[in-house]
């Protein structure tokens, strides 16, 4: 009996061993297989390391015995981890939060393994504690051995540029570099600037061009085909919340140069505007067309060469470099030598009291056809910022903290042509080609179109234009 025994147990030792040499090479190749697929699928994955912050176990839940199912990637020491009894052995490849979520000891990290080095690891590298590192607009701080990031909704979101580009919208997006770490409150903020129109500017009287009501409109048209050299291309405002004194001014700049056939082309300092227009403005902080077009009139504007923008336009340093007087004849004179002492001509340009172009699409046309470019408002949505290329229209995003910034959306640009092309879905659509001032490596070179006829972002709802005011020794 007792050899009866013995042949039983040897036996069973046997199968045991047999079993361990079957299971744990499987274990091993489910654990490379596991890791080798989730590798791959979490490689570019860049926020969420700032998702997880330790919370392994929580994520996952706990097994009662061996489970290759309750295995995690790891991310701090680029490995996997368990969230099973088995895995408290000897030699740990528990998940760091095991004890305190599956066994409700102390939480971790206070019994931080021996083996885990102090500080945090991002993208293989290990960081000290209370390190900060930059997340696009989210700051992560490494504190108790985790990355804690704030939350902020960021400008450039990179989620909803691959949902234009993979759309058939009729035009693309792309990550601006320029954007990039900003907010998409700073980008309300800081990149637009005009104030929405006041109540006695949008009371104006319309005013038509004319052009006889007949007059065949061709189906593109340019502004700087037809007065080469006399137009006048974007600029960049920068973070200066300014673009109603960009758009003003260079609306201005095109019309004297169109009116005076070519002996006025200078380019119009916005600089001069921002610095100087300083009843119910800041500067940098917006601004109302109306006052800028108050300003031209009354005051005048020297040309950008002679007033160039400020490196850091909201510096201390850039109160009004210099003003007008009149000398009793109707004409202004700078009271000052340009700023920028290269420049010598310190000629004041003026305009005459700014007029309301019709809504309509048409009279828009006419208008652009006849006289020259036009100032526009618009209201700017987070998707606008992306834009590179085609026909823009509004791709509505499912980020629903853009709202929060309603007031801050109104936009002034310049209207300087048309045009008619294949968009969205092929079909034939209608635009218009307008200048912004967000620099040319923004857009198309520093333009953008954006559909016509549908008042698309409301683009078409305020048209805003003027005359050079020359006097009878300016005329050409």
């Amino acid at each position: 009996m007792w050899t009866g025994y013995q042949i039983l147990i040897f036996s069973y030792l046997t199968t045991e061993i047999w079993m361990e040499k079957q299971y744990f090479p499987q274990r091993e190749v489910e654990r490379g297989a596991y890791f080798t697929r989730n590798h791959t699928i979490l490689e570019g994955t860049r926020f969420k390391r700032a998702i997880f912050q330790g919370q392994y176990c929580r994520n996952f839940g706990c097994c009662e015995d061996r489970d290759d199912g309750c295995v995690t990637q790891f991310y701090e020491m680029n490995a996997v981890c368990y969230c099973d009894k088995f895995c408290e052995r000897e030699n740990s490849d528990c998940c760091p939060d095991y004890k305190s979520f599956c066994r409700e000891e102390k939480e971790w990290p206070p019994h931080t393994p021996p083996w885990y080095p102090k500080g945090c690891f991002r993208d293989g590298q290990h960081y000290e504690e209370g390190y900060i590192i930059k997340e696009n607009c989210n700051s992560c701080t490494c504190s108790g051995q985790q990355w804690k990031c704030s939350q902020h909704v960021c400008l450039v979101c990179p989620e909803l540029i691959d949902h234009i580009n993979k759309g058939d919208y009729g035009w693309t997006a792309q990550n601006y570099s320029q954007f990039w770490g900003m907010t998409l409150e700073d980008g309300f903020k800081f990149r637009l600037g005009t104030l929405p129109p006041s109540p006695k500017l949008l009371s104006m009287n319309e005013v038509t061009a004319s052009l006889p009501a007949a007059t065949d409109l061709p189906e593109f048209f340019v502004a700087s085909y037809k007065w080469p050299g006399w137009t006048h291309g974007p600029l960049d405002q920068k973070n200066c919340a300014a673009s109603w004194a960009f758009s003003t001014a260079s609306v201005a700049a095109d019309r004297i140069a169109i009116q005076s056939e070519g002996r006025y082309t200078a380019n119009l300092s916005p600089q001069n505007l921002i610095s100087c227009c300083a009843k119910n403005h800041h500067g940098c902080n917006s601004g109302s067309i109306d006052r800028a077009w108050w300003y031209l009139r009354k005051r005048g504007l020297v040309s950008h060469a002679c007033y160039p923008l400020f490196k850091d336009q909201n510096a201390a340093h850039s109160g009004c470099a210099m003003t007008s007087r009149s000398d009793g004849r109707g004409k202004r004179h700078a009271t000052k030598p340009c700023p920028n002492n290269i420049e010598k001509s310190n000629r004041i340009y003026q305009c005459s009291p700014p007029y309301r172009v019709s809504s309509n699409e048409t009279e828009i046309m006419k208008e652009i056809m006849q006289n020259g470019p036009v100032q526009a408002i618009m209201q700017v949505h987070e998707d606008f910022f992306h834009y590179k290329s085609g026909i823009y229209r509004h791709v509505t995003s499912t980020n629903k903290e853009s709202e929060k910034y309603q007031k801050l959306r109104t936009h002034a640009v310049k209207l300087t042509g048309w045009g008619t092309l294949r968009g969205a879905q092929g079909r034939r659509e209608k635009f218009w080609i307008a200048a912004n001032s967000w620099g040319k490596s923004w857009g198309e070179n520093g333009y953008f179109r954006i559909l016509r006829g549908v008042n698309e972002s409301d683009i078409e709802k305020l048209i805003i234009a003027a005359w050079g005011q020359l006097t009878s020794s300016d005329e050409p």
